[in-house]
């Protein structure tokens, strides 16, 4: 969880500040990440199948984004 800004017009302290940073830069590559899967296949919003099988449906457009973005050679 990040840290909440204190009340009454105080700052973070700078590891707490830094704790945020780095939280939010990773948080974003995961929420990108999924926002690309989702919207390119849209058979995973809709999908019923086990989580078992679901997992190898996300591996299989995971490998066909970082395909399509060239980042396999």
């Amino acid at each position: 969880m990040p840290f909440k800004q204190p009340t009454g017009g105080y700052d973070l302290s700078p590891d707490n500040r830094t704790h945020n940073t780095l939280q939010r830069a990773l948080r974003s590559l995961g929420e990108r990440g999924f926002a690309l899967i989702t919207a390119r296949w849209t058979a995973l919003q809709q999908t019923t199948l086990s989580p078992s099988r679901l997992g190898d449906l996300v591996r299989a457009a995971l490998v066909l984004v970082h395909f399509e973005h060239h980042r396999i050679n």
